[in-house]
């Protein structure tokens, strides 16, 4: 029995031993996660960092300096552009390694490698949108360029020299928790990152949807419900600017053509009120006498920040601003000559085209009047815990056809997508963006500005600028495919040759204005210009609502500041309430409403339009337009079976406010016939139902800060590691387009002259370590709508009570 017992107790250790080094499921190896000395425990940082520090490192050609301030952003001397580059791509990994190997697997289709068969179906998504296409594209024209050469290898030393120097102890905690290592850095993870951003900011499309809405509703109402311009707009470039060149010859349109819609997919809508805002005061606006430019790009809302904060100094620059951690240059920024900032243009450069093929075998498609040769791409996708699996991806002419048969499209994904398809999407081209970003860096004046442009291809952005020189500019820039009108609003018929894109609006002839007479520029990622410029960019774009209130509020604004500038950020005015209330207000009968929803009449009749976190008003409002909007097109646009868009609240807004006795109204559902009164009447009723069912009788709970969703999330969604849900204001459709986790993803203002002056902030800190106290030190900072004064130094030798900490790398010997 003692033997039994002493072999049981022998066989449940080793059992034991066994269990803690081995991965279950989504759970690491608890033995290694617990490992006192390689474990979790080593993640831990304390808030004071040594004051010095020396490293020797393999591949740099000189001395490095890097100068740490309180938050611990980095302000890099270098004494040559290689040793710059070099060091961004070390210290960048030194704080972000885990988000840069995440971000770039993601874009590349490997994340089941690390996370097993459920990362499957978004690895297949990306590997058949082409994403590793056009990465292995953009890498080819990076590469062309030597200076781009030197800055994207430079990087990727940097970044290796740290990986190589890691020992297991110190993987970043996210490495311990899915049980796997970091690997080699290479030039193409560069390359994902800008296809990561035109996924982002330029891979959605509505044309399987637009079509399918032409199929069941025709032509008249779609041109109707769809229009080309919208109700309400107040463009980029001001109305009435004239385009001093001659346009190209515009293509003609091909026949009509409506391809084939495709049943059996559930819809998603578009949301809308998600974008950016950037803005550009004149001198004679600023109490200085020089420009003051403003940028907030709204995107996701991470832990660790999409962003990375730093300055880099070497001969040739000196910059200060935010980069994207696993790319080298600084996106957003300043120097000491000029500032620029970025949003969205939401050009069409995504479109999508019925492939006709000669056989099942998919040998050859038609195309021109006869019969093309495909290519194939074989993409070998790793699981973990399982085979490879080899995915046969189908090239036309045109680009992948990312779903040639339906058994490939994931149920619950992807909606949008069309099955039978080729995707010509400008994210597969061969590119160079770094050079913009290079030359930027590194700009003096306007001129310099326009050429930095030139090599700028995805996702087109709104380019603002400002100058020491006085002047201010914008420009909706990157590579705009030359198109006939509408082309791309619904699937195209890909055999007939006039439905390809017919070469590039030049870069000389994007919508540009410079030094406007009104005395500013801005964007909020509304229509680029008004109906007389000649080209096609897209039929639709952002509403109007940010773009106008910021328009409105500049046109009067006089001796402005910083301060100005900073408050205007966090401006929560409803231009959608301003329009709309007065009209629903007055389709309402109160003789018809109870207690309850006669105190919310009284509230949002009381409200002052702005969307602040303690308003009752604002989330009476809300939900109100919301049933409102839904009430007006479920009944004709939601269908579980045929992916359908539905109308924008632009056109709500002008049924409303226009047209009372549309059709449109009428709930093809009933037996009655509805009229404009009607769904107002029953949408403010359901709408304060609503309320009360989820929150009680009219109250704190009623407040907009407890009603909407606002969070911030760990990039991965581990829980603990993120902000959670905290209390703000702000909605899509106003300055301030704080909704959901989708937000101001960095707030900048600078100030030119004699001694430019930075501001800004993002949510959390420099740290991608959730153990360490700079992970979130900025986030309150943020989260009060304040900024941060930014060091920017004019040498390393330059004294400031900000710099905590100095880090010196040395070539080794």
């Amino acid at each position: 029995m003692k033997v039994f017992k002493a072999l049981f107790s022998v066989a449940v250790t080793l059992l034991l031993i066994w269990a803690l080094q081995t991965k279950f499921g989504d759970v690491p190896p608890i033995g290694n996660f617990l490992n006192p000395v390689s474990g979790f425990w080593q993640n831990a940082e304390s808030k004071n960092i040594a004051s010095e520090e020396s490293l020797q490192l393999d591949g740099l050609q000189g001395k490095v300096t890097i100068r740490y301030d309180e938050h611990i952003i980095p302000h890099i001397f270098a004494e040559n552009d290689h040793d710059l580059y070099y060091a961004q791509g070390y210290i960048t990994a030194r704080d972000r390694l885990w988000e840069m190997d995440i971000q770039t697997r993601s874009a590349a289709g490997r994340l089941a490698e690390i996370a097993g068969p459920k990362a499957l179906d978004i690895d297949r998504y990306h590997r058949r949108m082409g994403m590793t296409y056009g990465a292995e594209n953009t890498l080819h024209g990076m590469m062309k360029d030597p200076v781009t050469k030197m800055v994207i290898e430079a990087y990727t030393d940097g970044v290796n020299s740290y990986i190589h120097h890691l020992k297991k102890r110190d993987y970043p905690i996210e490495f311990k928790l899915l049980d796997y290592a970091p690997e080699e850095w290479k030039p193409i993870n560069c390359a994902y990152l800008l296809k990561l951003m035109s996924e982002t900011l330029a891979g959605g499309s509505d044309q399987f949807a637009m079509t399918n809405n032409l199929k069941r509703f025709g032509s008249k109402d779609v041109n109707d419900l769809f229009p080309d311009y919208p109700f309400h707009e107040d463009p980029i470039i001001p109305v009435g600017t004239k385009w001093d060149f001659k346009p190209l010859p515009i293509p003609k349109p091909s026949a009509d053509f409506i391809a084939q819609t495709t049943d059996g997919i559930k819809p998603k809508e578009r949301v809308p009120g998600i974008g950016s805002n950037n803005w550009v005061i004149a001198g004679n606006k600023s109490a200085s006498g020089y420009p003051i430019l403003a940028n907030d790009p709204h995107l996701n809302l991470t832990f660790p920040s999409i962003w990375y904060q730093l300055q880099m100094s070497s001969p040739t620059v000196n910059v200060y601003g935010v980069s994207l951690p696993g790319a080298p240059c600084v996106v957003i920024g300043y120097n000491q000559k000029i500032s620029w900032g970025v949003t969205n243009v939401d050009a069409d450069v995504l479109d999508w085209y019925q492939v006709r093929f000669k056989d099942n075998s998919k040998n050859e498609y038609w195309y021109n009047n006869r019969w093309n040769k495909t290519s194939k791409r074989v993409e070998t996708i790793n699981i973990r815990g399982q085979k490879p699996l080899y995915d046969t991806v189908i090239y036309t002419h045109h680009g992948p056809v990312v779903y040639d048969n339906a058994a490939q499209k994931p149920k619950d994904r992807n909606q949008n997508i069309p099955v039978g398809d080729a995707l010509r999407w400008i994210a597969h081209d061969e590119s160079d963006e770094f050079m913009t970003f290079y030359l930027l860096n590194r700009g003096k004046n306007y001129d310099d500005y326009r050429k930095a442009l030139t090599y700028y291809t995805a996702p087109a952005q709104n380019f603002i600028f400002a100058s020491n020189d006085k002047d201010i500019a914008i420009t909706p820039n990157g590579k705009i495919p030359l198109k006939f009108k509408d082309q791309g609003k619904f699937i195209m018929d890909g055999s007939d040759t006039t439905n390809d894109w017919h070469g590039w609006i030049p870069y000389d002839q994007n919508p540009t204005v410079k030094n406007p007479a009104r005395g500013f520029v801005s964007s909020a990622n509304q229509s680029s210009t008004d109906q007389t410029y000649p080209y096609y960019i897209n039929w639709r774009f952002e509403l109007y609502d940010r773009g106008k209130r910021i328009n409105d509020r500049l046109k009067v604004m006089q001796n402005a500041t910083i301060d100005s500038m900073r408050l205007m950020q966090m401006d929560n005015y409803s231009m959608r309430a301003q329009d709309v209330l007065p009209t629903l207000i007055k389709y309402i009968d109160p003789s018809k409403l109870d207690k309850n929803q006669l105190e919310a009449l009284q509230i949002v009749k009381k409200w002052d339009k702005h969307f602040d976190a303690n308003s009752m008003g604002a989330s009476v409002f809300n939900s109100w337009w919301l049933k409102f909007n839904a009430m007006t097109w479920d009944d004709e646009f939601k269908d579980d079976k045929v992916l359908l868009n539905y109308p924008s609240f632009d056109r709500t807004e002008k049924l409303l406010l226009t047209e009372p006795d549309s059709k449109w109204f009428d709930n093809i559902h009933t037996t009655a016939k509805e009229t404009c009164a009607n769904i107002v009447m029953h949408s403010f009723i359901a709408a304060v139902d609503d309320l009360l069912h989820k929150y009680g009788k009219p109250g704190d709970k009623w407040q907009w800060g407890n009603v909407k969703d606002t969070h911030i999330n760990h990039l991965a969604n581990l829980p603990g590691f993120g902000a959670g849900q905290f209390f703000a204001g702000g909605t899509g459709a106003v300055i301030d387009a704080l909704r959901g986790g989708n937000g101001p993803s960095w707030r900048m203002v600078v100030q030119m002259g004699p001694q430019v002056k930075g501001y800004g902030v993002f949510p959390g800190g420099e740290s991608g370590n959730p153990g360490s106290y700079y992970y979130e030190d900025m986030f309150n900072t943020w989260k009060d709508g304040k900024l941060n004064e930014l060091l920017f130094l004019g040498s390393e030798n330059e004294k400031s009570d900000k710099i905590k900490s100095t880090l010196i790398l040395n070539k080794s010997k």
